[in-house]
């Protein structure tokens, strides 16, 4: 993705963000900070990643072709589903692609310590229209990354492009929005996190709106596949299912993300849900989020995949 795609995949997950403030926020993004959240946020996900590639190289296998050479991983942030895919597929090479250069040097240095740096490189490209010079793969995954894109079938449509005979392409879209707390937190109005998603899902339907060549359609993915010549369309769906007493490490990462999106609220929220929020928030608090024990992690994944026709 590119600088501003990602300021705007950060603002969905963490809340609505005015239209006037993307192109700043893009340009002034401090990755020294976003950097280490996107790769805390993409580490408490890493589930989804596992249990996906276990799927995709079953499906290989299936269609008699187990082999994977080469793997793009389109969108791949600071890399850590690219490192992830490399372990699972270990005679690949792995490109983790992507438009920003502060997070690909975040990609390098997490291969490098994996001792990785032999198989997983990585490629500088704005997506979509940068993707001519990334080369064909065996497999190419796009993870979150292509709703930042104003025309997601053309961006499909692309993706379908580099794959080689008989090559599969998988897109990791939808799925449940995460959920951390009981619908009574035991203070302020019950509820407070489904009223957060709704201002979330306004947030989204205007940034959609405000993307360049914005293209209004049915989400459908498994069309979007299937216009783009691919074939044995499927679906499925991975659960991230972290239970009560969360662990440290993502009870510090909806920490900072229920932090941002607390700042980006605003005004939008009324005064009681911003005392519950601002409670919630406080270390100290043995209510609050770093401390309470009955925090866990429930979201859901949904990942769809076509195969090119050999």
């Amino acid at each position: 993705m590119t600088d501003q795609q990602h300021a705007q995949q950060q603002q969905h997950e963490n809340g609505h963000k005015h239209g006037h403030q993307h192109g700043h926020d893009a340009t002034h993004m401090d990755w020294d900070v976003m950097g280490p959240l996107l790769e805390l946020g993409a580490e408490v996900e890493s589930p989804v990643v596992d249990q996906a590639a276990v799927w995709l190289r079953e499906r290989r296998e299936a269609a008699g072709r187990p082999e994977v050479r080469r793997l793009l991983d389109v969108g791949s942030g600071p890399g850590v589903g690219a490192c992830q895919f490399a372990q699972a597929f270990p005679d690949a090479e792995v490109v983790a692609v992507d438009g920003t250069r502060a997070l690909l040097e975040r990609a390098r240095a997490r291969a490098e310590g994996l001792g990785l740096a032999g198989r997983v490189r990585t490629c500088l490209a704005d997506i979509p229209d940068g993707l001519g010079t990334v080369g064909d793969a065996d497999l190419i995954w796009s993870g979150m990354a292509l709703h930042h894109i104003g025309d997601q079938r053309s961006a499909v449509d692309r993706l379908g492009r580099l794959l080689r005979p008989g090559g599969l392409l998988a897109v990791a879209e939808g799925g449940l929005p995460t959920r951390s707390l009981p619908r009574d937190i035991g203070f302020g109005r019950p509820g407070l996190q489904a009223r957060l998603e709704v201002l979330n899902d306004n947030w989204f339907n205007e940034m959609r709106a405000a993307l360049p060549d914005s293209k209004e359609t049915v989400e459908d993915w498994p069309a979007f596949l299937t216009a783009a010549g691919l074939t044995d369309v499927r679906s499925r769906t991975f659960l991230i299912d972290l239970p009560a007493p969360l662990g440290a490490d993502a009870r510090a990462y909806l920490h900072a993300t229920l932090t941002r999106r607390s700042e980006s609220l605003g005004e939008l929220l009324d005064a009681e849900d911003r005392a519950a929020l601002a409670r919630l928030l406080d270390p100290e608090d043995p209510q609050g989020l770093m401390l309470r024990p009955d925090v866990f992690l429930l979201s859901a994944r949904t990942v769809h995949t076509g195969v090119k026709p050999a």
